[in-house]
């Protein structure tokens, strides 16, 4: 059934948004919460913290931060080729179903992950991270086709905390089910069952958004050599026009480098908590979920929190004083040892988290030129988005393996808040 709506059309903005709802739970069961606490138990009910892998011996959070700096090098590289394909045939929604599909199916197999299969489950780990931020090319680059600029920062904060508000119910459940178990062995049980439910919640409530959004803006001309060579092409375009856009180009740098701080510390947090700290008494399983939680549902509010805040004082604005909270937060970290002290922290990084990601998604949207070939130009976003986390997982596993410890890889984050705070107050006012 084909259902077309008119750009801003609520429906169509509302279908689009809960997209977040449907694969956000990604985000949080396998990349936040349940995988890493999953992870660092498979190694702890055998007793032992490192692993030979291909010929290396690895400490167990460094191999899957390598595995995930390699994921994200493969996003990076496929991106703007995919995503130039996607314009000139005219129909994204098939990538995006594509990637959601190939995430989908990977979580639901990280039901078998195991030490004994460790090349297999560290493959499902990588499809599955391929398959989420693959789709997100696609699904973010729909965000100028369906929406007014004027809708752009409230439709993004509501998507994300759609996303939130999703899987934190998830979440919820999961976390009910894994604590019913007495032993670790039957926690670790009712953990792959978390995954079997996480895929196929994606799937079936991205249904809803498929039905409503367009296929996508058809680039013109004709196809010269090979529909391959026109992503690279398109990608190779978008890179000349941004040579004339000084206040895209200087965003889009700023951007890069505060995003390394943003999503290292994302995807490092729970592997943090269960390496660094002193749980004592307290169920750390139980622990790291619930702190996971309360970032997840302080994101909502700091979502719309800084929706308000850039509407007083404007996008590049409230993105520097939102960089200079995650400052003091990479700072607060190192002397972070207690649960309380990580519930403290988890709070203040709910706060920032929603509030970043929705309001660097729409500031982008916001300073691109008038174009239909809205993919491209959102490929860019993610290609840098990416690469600023394969270049922050790096540096973040060199600092452990050098330093054994996550507490300096924390703090060396504060580098790339630091000269994300500079480069934004570079960003000009207004494009020439």
């Amino acid at each position: 059934m084909k259902i077309l709506l008119q750009k801003g059309d609520k429906k169509l903005l509302n279908a689009w948004a809960f997209y977040d709802w449907a694969n956000s739970v990604y985000s949080l069961v396998i990349a936040s919460a349940i995988f890493p606490i999953f992870y660092d138990a498979i190694f702890e009910i055998q007793g032992i913290n490192t692993l030979v892998v291909f010929g290396k011996e690895w400490k167990s959070s460094s191999l899957i931060f390598g595995t995930t700096a390699v994921a994200f090098s493969i996003v990076a590289m496929i991106s703007p080729l995919l995503s130039g394909v996607a314009d000139f045939l005219g129909n994204k929604k098939i990538f995006l179903k594509f990637f959601c599909y190939l995430g989908a199916s990977s979580t639901i197999g990280l039901y078998f992950f195991s030490i004994e299969h460790i090349y297999i489950g560290l493959t499902l780990y990588l499809l599955a991270l391929i398959g989420f931020w693959g789709s997100l090319v696609f699904y973010n680059s729909y965000l100028p086709d369906i929406a007014h600029v004027d809708q752009h920062d409230s439709i993004s904060a509501k998507g994300f905390s759609l996303g939130y508000i999703g899987s934190v119910i998830l979440l919820v459940a999961c976390l009910i089910m894994i604590m019913s178990q007495e032993s670790g062995e039957d926690k670790v049980t009712m953990m792959r069952f978390s995954f079997v439910l996480t895929g196929v919640w994606w799937i079936v409530f991205s249904q809803y958004t498929y039905l409503y959004l367009p296929k996508g803006n058809k680039s013109d001309g004709s196809l010269s050599k090979s529909v391959f060579y026109q992503g690279f092409k398109e990608f190779k375009a978008i890179w000349i026009e941004m040579q004339h856009k000084p206040r895209l180009k200087s965003y889009l740098i700023a951007f890069f480098v505060y995003s390394m701080g943003v999503q290292t510390v994302m995807l490092a947090a729970a592997y943090f908590g269960a390496e660094e700290l002193d749980w004592g008494d307290t169920d750390k399983t139980f622990g790291l979920i619930t702190s996971i939680l309360l970032i997840q549902l302080v994101a909502v509010l700091g979502a719309f929190l800084t929706s308000k805040l850039s509407s007083k004082i404007g996008n590049i604005k409230a993105l520097i004083v939102i960089n200079m909270i995650w400052i003091g937060i990479c700072a607060w970290a190192f002397f972070v040892y207690t649960p309380i002290q990580f519930y403290i922290t988890a709070g203040v990084v709910g706060l920032v988290m929603g509030g970043v990601q929705a309001l660097s998604r729409s500031t982008y949207a916001k300073f691109l030129p008038e174009t239909d070939d809205t993919t491209s130009y959102f490929s860019f976003y993610d290609v840098s988005e990416k690469i600023g986390i394969v270049f922050g997982m790096i540096m973040f596993l060199t600092m452990q393996e050098v330093t054994k410890s996550m507490r300096y890889s924390i703090i060396f984050l504060i580098l790339f808040f630091g000269v994300g705070v500079l480069l934004l107050k570079k960003v000009p006012k207004k494009e020439k």
